[in-house]
């Protein structure tokens, strides 16, 4: 499939997604990071997204909770073009019943070129890039141009 480019603006919307073992885990990062977070939309599933919401006064977009299809919320979002990039906390040592929705919600981001931040340290380098904040064009499949060839 041939790339074409979309255009990140200045504030991004953020997915936040983590295990149950890594909630605390996020919650303490997206503290550390409120001041900075605050500029964007953020997205979440639901636990992790009301959690969120209550413990830093930040406006969270929740979806349902990720065994209920929040991952697949968010991979429709991700597939729409509408997540720039997503902080998911997970836990690699236990596995989730719904971990084929993970796996989904991982592969979709890989797809459309979205970066994701899958444990603190990685999360600290995509928070801390300059990027962050400014207007970014990245490669994307040209889905249309997918479609236009297979219907020509």
């Amino acid at each position: 499939m041939d790339v074409t480019t979309r255009t990140m603006q200045a504030s991004k919307h953020i997915a936040l997604v983590a295990h149950d073992n890594c909630k605390s885990d996020l919650l303490r990062w997206v503290g550390e990071h409120k001041d900075k977070l605050a500029n964007h939309t953020l997205y979440a599933t639901g636990t992790t997204g009301h959690i969120i919401a209550k413990e830093t006064g930040l406006t969270v977009n929740c979806m349902l909770s990720g065994p209920m299809g929040g991952d697949q919320q968010l991979g429709a979002l991700i597939a729409e073009g509408k997540i720039d990039m997503m902080i998911f906390f997970w836990d690699p040592l236990n596995a989730v019943p719904h971990d084929p929705d993970v796996k989904a919600l991982l592969r979709i981001s890989a797809v459309w070129n979205v970066p994701v931040a899958t444990n603190r340290a990685s999360a600290n380098f995509m928070i801390s890039s300059p990027k962050l904040s400014e207007e970014v064009e990245i490669e994307i499949p040209d889905y249309q141009g997918y479609l236009d060839e297979r219907l020509d």
